[in-house]
């Protein structure tokens, strides 16, 4: 909903804030002193194409910005999540067009592309009147009404994934196919690479352990020399080993402990190096007594890893890749070389999900026809109480090729505003005024079920007047009890009927020009909608009809349009 509005800078306004409320808000004043400029303002504000011309003479820039209450509205906060967004209840949209032309966009103080803000701002206000960017000319919003209207979002949701389902059994189904036309290349291929890499039978973590085989086998002859020599300096040399060098210094030290006990502590020393040298050179003899010197099994280790090193390159894959690698090629060769029993069963498993599909098509497109005919009735009812006696409405199911997410069928609006005339489809009435009545019993009816919180109306009791007029009143009035309507208008049967009143006021100082909009209090009231009765001259005769017309509100049945 609609919260608040703020135009600095646009047209003839200089500055406006206001404040919006829940229900039906009417827009009056006299002709020519602005009343759509709260439309035209929403409208660039949520995504309308504007140039230079929307900057107020004098002014370097127009900025418009906006609160919207989301607290209501799941689809846009949605929306907002899947783009990162700020998505608290409150948002706020901010648009800015400089003197050059150029424009910027925010959403909760986010830059974004217009597109983007088009697509949210259809989320949170429909414009209902002579607008070209008006929802109800699209055939997917009238689908989509007419699918609310039948409430039939469930049954969509669960089509849609079997719709999902099918289509993926016919990609893959014709990646099978498309593969099969280069079989016998990609086959001969896929057995090479896979009986090469079964040869070669790596597995996970063996790099790891070759390397180390390896740098073992081609240093074995330096560290068999290392050893020898090891061994004749530790203990092996009868004329100067440490072992020997050791025991003669332990003897002489034994000898001195009667002597001095102190050195106690470096005989114990000593004792425990002397154990030590032994058990490094018996270690040290076993090391030396296990090195292999075979030359034919470096060869052999240095061909696997060159093998190895072959592959890796060859397939451009990390080593430890190289067995996930044979499990795809693998089961690729088996796909191919098995591809009619592969193709034969991803049929039948297609055509059950096709038959999955139909299932719940049939029963979507049953529930649209009853909801067509019941939606056609109530509207071509609705027309002949909106001055379009004779008029009627029609749904028109088309039949499609091929089936869509959304069903079998495309859904259009057909009307006659007029007896005698031929249906025709709603995107290409002439009148706009038939338009805009016609939209408004559309969603008066559709209003449970309603997407968009926010409606406005521009001049939708154009060519209208009298009982008509009162009825389109009530319309709008009943629409606004179950959402936020704004309604510019000139007629006062309308705006007697509004929950509340704003009125647009142009003033000049014969210098400059600029509009005004302020909501009225009872008493003012009264007085504009006298005025919109009598003209210039307000007498008393027509403040007392203003003054009937408002209190007189609750009479007939308020609700009147909003079920029938």
């Amino acid at each position: 909903m609609l919260i608040h509005l703020q135009l600095r800078d646009f047209a003839i306004v200089d500055y406006l804030e206001l404040d919006f409320a829940p229900g039906m808000s009417v827009l009056t004043g006299e002709t020519g002193a602005g009343k759509s400029i709260i439309v035209d303002a929403l409208g660039l504000l949520l995504g309308d194409r504007g140039d230079s011309t929307v900057v107020r003479h004098g002014a370097e820039r127009t900025e418009i910005s906006a609160v919207f209450d989301l607290g209501g509205l799941p689809a846009a906060l949605d929306w907002l999540k899947e783009r990162d967004l700020d998505s608290d209840v409150q948002c706020h949209v901010r648009r800015v067009i400089n003197r050059g032309g150029r424009s910027r966009a925010y959403i909760g103080g986010t830059p974004q592309p217009l597109q983007q803000i088009k697509e949210f701002g259809e989320l949170l206000i429909d414009i209902h009147g002579q607008h070209e960017h008006q929802s109800l000319l699209r055939r997917d919003a009238q689908r989509q009404l007419l699918d609310d209207h039948a409430d039939n979002q469930k049954l969509l949701d669960a089509l849609a994934g079997h719709y999902r389902h099918w289509n993926e059994f016919n990609r893959r189904l014709a990646a099978l196919r498309e593969a099969a036309v280069q079989r016998e290349a990609r086959l001969d291929l896929l057995r090479f690479q896979v009986q090469e890499l079964q040869a070669l039978n790596y597995q996970s973590g063996e790099m790891a352990t070759l390397e180390v085989e390896h740098k073992r086998l081609a240093h074995a002859g330096r560290l068999q020399a290392f050893c020898q020599q090891a061994l004749q300096r530790l203990y092996d040399d009868d004329t100067v080993s440490v072992q020997g060098l050791l025991s003669q210094t332990l003897q002489e030290l034994d000898a001195l402990l009667t002597v001095d006990p102190r050195l106690t502590a470096s005989s114990e020393l000593l004792n425990a190096a002397l154990i030590q040298v032994q058990e490094a050179s018996d270690e040290l003899r076993h090391y030396g007594q296990t090195l292999d010197l075979d030359p034919d099994q470096l060869t052999t280790l240095e061909q696997r890893l060159a093998d190895i090193h072959r592959l890796v390159r060859k397939h451009r894959v990390e080593t430890d890749e190289l067995p996930a690698l044979l499990a795809g090629l693998a089961e690729e060769l088996d796909r191919l070389e098995n591809s009619e029993v592969h193709e034969a069963q991803l049929e039948r498993e297609r055509d059950q999900a096709r038959r999955a599909y139909d299932q719940q098509a049939d029963r979507l497109s049953e529930r649209r026809e009853a909801a067509a005919q019941e939606l056609a009735e109530r509207v071509s009812a609705a027309m002949q109480t909106l001055g379009m006696p004779g008029g009627c409405f029609s749904v028109t199911l088309e039949r499609l090729e091929r089936p869509a997410a959304f069903g079998c069928e495309t859904v259009e609006f057909w009307v006659s505003a007029n007896p005698g005339q031929p249906l025709k489809p709603l995107s290409r009435v002439a009148s706009g005024g038939e338009l805009s009545r016609i939209s408004l019993a559309l969603q008066v009816i559709a209003a449970r079920n309603a997407r968009i919180p926010t409606l406005i109306f521009d001049e939708v009791d154009s060519g209208i007047g009298g009982a008509v007029a009162e009825m389109v009143g009530r319309q709008l009035r009943a629409l606004g009890e179950q959402r936020q309507v704004l309604c510019v208008t000139h007629l006062p049967q309308v705006a007697a009927l509004g929950h509340h009143q704003l009125k647009v006021d142009k003033q000049t100082d014969g210098h400059s020009t600029r509009t005004a909009i302020e909501w009225l209090d009872d008493a003012r009231r009264i007085e504009e909608i006298a005025r919109m009765l009598g003209g210039v001259q307000v007498t008393e005769q027509t403040r007392a009809h203003a003054r009937e017309l408002v209190e007189g509100v609750a009479t007939p049945d308020e609700s009147d349009g909003s079920s029938e």
